[in-house]
């Protein structure tokens, strides 16, 4: 991989005319969008899911479509397209290793389809045996526990008060497994809490104990500086990972960023085109990271996206960043506790520590009704479940051992309406306080009992629909597919 100034491909393009907070939100696609609501009235939609996915920035888009004449297969090719799409698609590596300082000299940066694809590259490129043990934790996605469980021994760490690490826990096991754990791997920012992790001080115990750490910084980059050290630093960071579905580029890639010398070693876990130097019959000679890494044909649109959504948020600065959504939660939580009736989870002072998650629910009322009613009534964007993180979710709701016995028995069954969930109001860089004010007033009115909808819910799904609410989605956007009839379900995003 060549090694470029940062600015030199990506900043001119999508980063220099963006620069402040306000700049941001004005260049946000779809900031303007009308939705349907019950009554039969539009209202500009109010985006608060950008833990599960968040929208685009219009230079990401302006930077797609200025790419797009130029687009071409990479690498190998001797058109000038392929050329240049190589050198652009290369630069943008480079771009995402400098976001989180890695070192372009020992460390690559592998584009995936997303942080679940990371995860279980790395998982599976660890030689990871049974009797070894990978510590991880309570409030993690599924996706960095999943993968690890398929190849040892996995120890979740324990939560405390809020929903914080048990750190004397874990320096505890680092301690008794010395000699057999191989990982710590640790979420940057929980998607339910919000909780950010003391990464650096996780570091340097797990080093000290013989073992690499892995942090996932899907919902973590987005929001706050990440850094992973200088590799004599004993609080570096071993391994990386982050998605651009959370980083305003929702054009379908994901980073893992590590040591070059990892991904020398053994065989990559997926083969194919691009991965080698040569074949022949009975010979094959692998290429180098992250080449030897990125099987197939690349998504290059969503690594220049990607590279071009950082400048962005680098232009603007992750301390500006941070700054502003902290001042926002103080804002949101002095409003949101003065509602009696509202449940408040994880911390609801001090957010020093804790990025732009609001998890809540209402008293005697279903999540799943409290986010339908916010969405059909109000046009007000959230999630309700539980995240895909279902055993914090329910340590967080108190949820006994027998009744998540029944649960699992009826969700089995095919009956999810008593599933235990929340609903999970998130913030992104553009939002400010009209989001919170419109979320605010629509609470209000559920809890004074002035919804207007009858709700009817899906026994399959939990889901809850309003009688009389059909929108006609190809009136908002024109689309032409043949639908199979049958069973459609629906996994719950991040």
């Amino acid at each position: 991989m060549l090694h470029r100034p940062v600015s030199s491909t990506f900043l001119p393009i999508a980063g220099n005319s963006t620069r402040t907070l306000a700049d941001l939100r004005r260049e946000i696609v779809g900031i303007d969008t009308k939705v349907p609501l019950l009554d039969g009235t539009e209202r500009l939609y109010v985006f608060l899911d950008n833990a599960a996915s968040t929208p685009s920035f219009r230079p990401v888009l302006r930077c797609i479509e200025e790419f797009l004449p130029w687009y071409s297969g990479v690498h190998r090719g001797t058109g000038f397209k392929s050329l240049l799409a190589t050198e652009v698609f290369d630069a943008a590596h480079d771009v995402v290793g400098a976001f989180v300082g890695a070192d372009p000299e020992t460390h690559t940066v592998i584009f995936m389809k997303n942080t679940t694809d990371c995860v279980n590259k790395l998982a599976n490129r660890a030689g990871l045996h049974p009797d070894d043990v990978v510590i991880t934790t309570l409030m993690e996605h599924h996706s960095n526990d999943l993968p690890w469980r398929k190849h040892c021994r996995v120890i979740h760490l324990e939560v405390v008060e809020e929903g914080r690490l048990d750190l004397g826990q874990l320096r505890r096991l680092l301690v008794e497994h010395t000699g057999r754990v191989k990982f710590v791997a640790i979420t940057g920012a929980s998607n339910i809490s919000g909780v950010c992790a003391p990464v650096h001080d996780i570091a340097r115990w797990t080093h000290e104990a013989g073992a690499r750490i892995f942090v996932d910084a899907a919902q973590l980059a987005p929001h706050r500086r990440v850094d992973m050290l200088p590799d004599d630093d004993p609080g570096h960071l071993d391994f990386v990972a982050l998605s651009a579905h959370k980083m305003y580029a929702p054009f379908g890639t994901g980073a893992l960023i590590g040591p070059k010398e990892f991904f020398e070693d053994g065989e990559p876990d997926a083969v194919g085109g691009g991965v080698v130097e040569i074949v022949t019959l009975d010979h094959v000679e692998w290429n180098h990271p992250p080449y030897k890494e990125e099987a197939g044909t690349p998504n290059v649109i969503g690594g220049v996206a990607l590279a071009a959504a950082i400048g962005i948020l680098q232009a603007v600065g992750m301390d500006t960043i941070a700054a502003h959504e902290t001042a926002l939660l103080e804002y949101a939580y002095a409003k949101l506790k003065r509602l009696r009736g509202v449940e408040l989870y994880g911390p609801t002072a001090h957010f020093e520590d804790k990025i732009g998650v609001i998890p809540f629910n209402i008293e005697g009322k279903h999540h799943a009704l409290v986010a339908a009613i916010l969405g059909i009534e109000g046009g007000i964007g959230v999630r309700n479940g539980c995240f895909c993180a279902h055993p914090f979710v329910k340590h967080l709701l108190g949820v006994t051992p027998e009744e998540d016995d029944r649960f699992t028995r009826e969700v089995l069954e095919g009956n999810k309406t008593n599933m235990p969930g929340m609903v999970r109001a998130s913030l992104g860089c553009y939002s400010d306080e009209s989001d919170i004010d419109a979320l605010v007033e629509m609470l209000e009115r559920i809890l004074r009992g002035e919804t207007r909808g009858t709700y009817r819910q899906d026994k399959a799904s939990g889901a809850f629909l309003a009688d009389g609410y059909h929108p006609d989605f190809s009136r908002f956007f024109r689309y032409s597919v043949a639908r199979a009839s049958g069973d459609r379900r629906h996994s719950e995003a991040s």
